[in-house]
């Protein structure tokens, strides 16, 4: 995991032995349960610590220095599939309180496993489906930081993760390519689920040979209580102009 450390020092952080222990212990585990839980296409060694563990970590870059040191920070990862960007965000940073949502229950099944393979604390799984969970009290507008990566247009993730938002919260979610018609056409929905795009912010580093980034939404109203809707009608009709 050498390259692996040198890229996380390009972003301002640093892994210690246990940490640079834990992920290739991580690597080693999802690389065994892969053909039966259909993880990741990609299995090469370099490029899982590039491609998965790198490009979670960048998530840190736009969060704030209270949210990476306080212990009270409550992450929720939507559609997290192998555990990315939340499980490589748990190791790096430890503090933050995890919870990893997705709802295939094979992907659930090795995410508990190689939670107590990693012995982390305060890291929980629900095998469900966001526009379930997200109207169960326990789970509504109660997280500082909502994250995603790679699950649908924006226009429908901000629906499905906004609502697990809670007040002066923020959802980020990871992209690449062109954005500039994916935020266009996610304005509507991001102003209705009680939102305000912050930021757009571009990763720069060489590791990755496409464009990538981080579109961060604050959270600013409450999200009215119809949203989301019913399972599947997020990606089938989501809110436009």
């Amino acid at each position: 995991m050498v390259e692996l450390a040198q890229w996380i020092g390009k972003l301002g952080m640093e892994l210690g032995p246990s940490q640079l222990e834990q992920f290739e212990i991580y690597y080693h585990e999802m690389m065994d349960w892969n053909e039966r839980a259909s993880l990741t296409a990609i299995t090469d060694h370099q490029e899982v610590q590039t491609k998965h563990f790198v490009d979670s970590a960048t998530v840190a870059l736009v969060l704030s220095g209270e949210e990476v040191r306080r212990s009270s920070t409550k992450i929720i990862d939507i559609g997290t599939g192998a555990g990315f960007p939340g499980l490589p965000l748990k190791i790096l940073l430890r503090q933050p309180r995890l919870t990893l949502l997705d709802s295939t229950a094979k992907k659930a099944a090795f995410l508990r496993h190689v939670v107590d393979k990693l012995k982390l604390s305060d890291v929980e799984i629900v095998n469900d489906r966001a526009e379930r969970v997200a109207h169960l009290p326990q789970y509504r507008e109660q997280f500082d930081v909502v994250v995603s990566r790679a699950v649908a247009p924006l226009a429908t993730l901000v629906e499905l993760a906004l609502p697990f938002c809670r007040l002066g919260g923020k959802f980020i979610a990871q992209k690449k390519g062109t954005l500039e018609q994916e935020t266009r056409e996610a304005r509507k929905a991001i102003e209705v689920l009680g939102g305000r795009l912050s930021e757009v912010r571009r990763i720069e580093m060489k590791v990755f040979r496409d464009v990538r980034y981080l579109v961060v939404v604050g959270k600013i109203s409450p999200t009215p209580q119809k949203y989301p809707r019913r399972p599947g009608m997020p990606g089938k009709r989501p809110i436009h102009e």
